[in-house]
């Protein structure tokens, strides 16, 4: 199990994060040290300092909320390399949330922390611009030999090469997704919680995305869905079948009920009724416009369920 809980657990504000390489490693020691600093929650994992896609990791940092603290026992334990270390970092700075190495002095609740914190990106600007020189006088090199760039395994069909590149482009999705999983997780639930179809959820989700960010389809949104279900990260219940959509006349009735309880609401306030109750537009949108609404209205009236002009 990743998550260590003791009886009768309530959310804390300090949340531990302990990480050996190999299975055969142990991460008592630091359980006892992070269970003494007064973490009643640890999520522990198995996986090398290098590698960045770490499940346990992403779930992790995806569960603190705003003036929680991830906590560790020293820093090589949450990264290998100034950059991945400054990463983490950001994404706690973005969520509100604080950092704390036992052994280190870096704690970004205080501004000694926050100071060490700057120190740190300083040096990792320096780490990035000396990688990105060997990178280049590398592959320089290696051209002047004739050899060819990428991994050899996988241009040689290796089977281990291919299994490995694909766990790693799985761990990198994971990762991807719990990263933005704010920006569009909450209203899905939402969505799907009421019944509504993918494409209305869809929709939804398009009008209302990050400039600059990539327009969702509906493939892709369940895709993105799955994999969180599949990872506990989500309720099964949103894969569920959406429920039917409602029979036409039911929308007339809503908005002759609407205009029998109060006859002198305007177009734009009924609009704003059947957006407060969620009900979709005749297309599936979640905006009401005046036109949309003056439409349902005349064929209430065509109906019967509402008296002439």
């Amino acid at each position: 199990m990743p998550f260590r809980m003791q009886a009768g657990h309530r959310p804390m504000a300090l949340v531990g994060y302990a990480r050996v390489s190999t299975e055969d490693q142990a991460t008592a020691r630091q359980l006892d040290e992070l269970s003494a600093a007064g973490c009643r929650e640890v999520a522990e994992e198995h996986a090398s300092g290098g590698d960045r896609d770490r499940p346990v990791l992403a779930r992790t940092l995806a569960r603190l909320k705003p003036g929680d603290t991830l906590v560790v026992v020293s820093l090589d334990r949450l990264a290998r390399s100034l950059s991945h270390l400054l990463g983490v970092l950001e994404d706690l700075q973005a969520r509100g949330a604080h950092f704390r190495s036992l052994r280190d002095p870096v704690d970004t609740a205080s501004p000694q922390g926050l100071f060490t914190l700057q120190v740190l990106g300083a040096a990792a600007q320096l780490e990035r611009a000396l990688i990105r020189e060997r990178t280049r006088s590398g592959m320089r090199a290696a051209a002047a030999r004739g050899s060819r760039p990428g991994n050899p395994g996988l241009r040689a069909g290796d089977p281990a090469a291919r299994r490995a590149t694909s766990e790693a482009r799985r761990a990198s999705y994971l990762a991807r997704l719990v990263a933005g999983a704010d920006a569009w997780l909450p209203a899905v639930q939402r969505l799907r919680t009421d019944g509504r179809a993918w494409d209305d959820v869809v929709r939804y989700l398009n009008a209302r995305r990050a400039l600059g960010a990539p327009p969702w389809t509906s493939e892709r949104l369940v895709r993105a869905v799955r994999r969180m279900v599949a990872e506990g990260l989500a309720e099964p219940a949103l894969l569920a079948a959406a429920r039917p959509a409602p029979a036409p006349d039911r929308l007339l009735a809503v908005v002759a009920g609407i205009l029998r309880s109060d006859p002198g609401a305007t177009l734009r306030q009924i609009g704003a009724r059947l957006e407060a109750i969620r009900e979709p537009t005749p297309r599936g949108g979640a905006t009401w416009q005046p036109g949309s609404v003056a439409h349902v209205v005349a064929r209430a009236r065509k109906a019967g369920l509402l008296p002439g002009p």
